[in-house]
Parts: C-alpha cells; sequence; structure tokens
C-alpha cells in the first residue's frame, strides 16, 4: 500500500522555504534574507506552510505586540493573529 507523506502536497515555493529554513538551522532573519521580505512576512510564510503540513501554532502574543509597536502590522492584523 502506498502511503504519501506529509510533505508530498507542498508546492515547489512551499518545499525551497523549507529547505531554506532547515538549512539555516531554523533562523527565521536566514529565511528573510533568502526571501528578500520583511521578517513579519517571512514568519506569516512559514506559518502557513506549518499549516499545510498541519502543524497549528500559537501566536506568540509579545512578538505580535512587537510587530504592532514598529508598525510592521496594524490593530487589525494584530487582533487576527491573536484570535
Amino acid at each position: 500500500m502506498f502511503e504519501a507523506c506529509e510533505f508530498c502536497s507542498l508546492d515547489a515555493d512551499d518545499r525551497e522555504m523549507l529547505r531554506v529554513f532547515l538549512r539555516a538551522r531554523g533562523n527565521m532573519k536566514e529565511l528573510e534574507r533568502h526571501l528578500s521580505v520583511s521578517y513579519p512576512t517571512a514568519r506569516s510564510r512559514f506559518d502557513r506552510l506549518l499549516g499545510r503540513v498541519g502543524i497549528e501554532q500559537e501566536p506568540d502574543r509579545l512578538e505580535v505586540l512587537e510587530a504592532l509597536s514598529r508598525g510592521d502590522i496594524d490593530v487589525t492584523g494584530a487582533l487576527e493573529r491573536l484570535d
């Protein structure tokens, strides 16, 4: 019987993001640099990837508040992440 792995359904961009993240040993700043995006965008894409492989993440309240204070997200974005 053939059984597909949890990563088989990922598209090429998601697989590349996962490779870069693993190569960087989990360093989000390295992922940010490779993707040429801001930290919140890199984090958001990584969180979406985690959801696609069935790993749900609780939002880090402090991180959300720091992103809000830096102006990386607005109040609506912060509330969405915390819900």
